[in-house]
């Protein structure tokens, strides 16, 4: 089984011609699973809907509760934007947490084919690593209620490097856990190299003038003694540009988990 995750930029830059690309990256890599983040919606058209039509997926989507972030510097206030799942199977028990903060941020999770499947967005400014860790607090907690057999693939992105302590305490492999006995253990951990998904070679991110980092994560339990959940691979996807548009700002990551 293939998951991705993946933070489609929204509608910046030139983002009719990224759709074609974004949906190059996602055909190439045939994921069962996909975790999106800023996607866009209107009252017309979804772009987690349209992409699913076009890959025979299903697919749930949660709106952020305050979209302005966006909105302002898209300049269009009639565009939504939120968290979306992905899957080849049905999308069961879908359920919203709302996360502490001030941008509206949310997590969504739904059961497909017994997988406990989740994706998220964390707030973005470099100094709110607090509200960070209080979100993974949140995020952690809203895994622990819904234990099921496999263990729960939790993506998105974080907006914080692996190191920092939001992803320290969510992993809870580095320090106490959020919440107590929940381990969660960072896809590229299974890696023998684990490269920046805010990448500067992109020069949607070059023009920000910000460092590379690792900022989106596939996290899984620990597998079981069967070996169910274990990861297989690992590597980044939409690094490239797609017949000379990139597909977003961000790389995606993509895992292969053992079933």
């Amino acid at each position: 089984m293939k998951v991705l995750t993946w933070n489609l930029w929204w509608r910046f830059g030139p983002w009719e011609d990224r759709a074609a690309a974004i949906l190059a990256v996602l055909r190439e890599a045939d994921a069962d699973l996909i975790g999106l983040q800023e996607v866009w919606a209107t009252d017309d058209e979804n772009q987690a809907g349209l992409i699913a039509a076009e890959l025979g997926m299903h697919w749930a989507f949660a709106p952020l509760s305050r979209p302005e972030l966006w909105q302002r510097r898209g300049g269009d206030p009639s565009v939504a934007v939120g968290n979306a799942l992905l899957s080849r199977q049905p999308l069961v028990e879908p359920a919203v947490l709302e996360l502490p903060g001030t941008e509206g941020r949310n997590a969504l999770f739904a059961l497909t084919g017994g997988i406990p499947f989740f994706t998220t967005h964390l707030e973005a400014p470099l100094h709110a690593s607090a509200v960070r860790c209080a979100q993974v607090r949140a995020l952690a907690a809203f895994v622990a209620e819904r234990p099921h057999q496999h263990p729960p693939v939790v993506t998105g992105d974080f907006n914080a490097v692996p190191d920092s302590d939001e992803l320290r305490l969510f992993s809870g492999v580095r320090t106490a856990p959020a919440v107590p006995g929940l381990t969660l253990i960072d896809a590229w951990e299974y890696a023998d190299e684990a490269g920046p998904t805010w990448d500067a070679a992109n020069p949607y991110v070059a023009k920000t003038f910000t460092p590379s980092a690792r900022v989106d994560y596939i996290h899984l339990g620990p597998p079981k003694a069967d070996g169910l959940g274990r990861v297989t691979g690992v590597r980044r996807t939409g690094t490239a540009p797609v017949d000379g548009v990139w597909p977003s700002d961000h790389a995606a990551v993509l895992a292969v988990i053992g079933n």
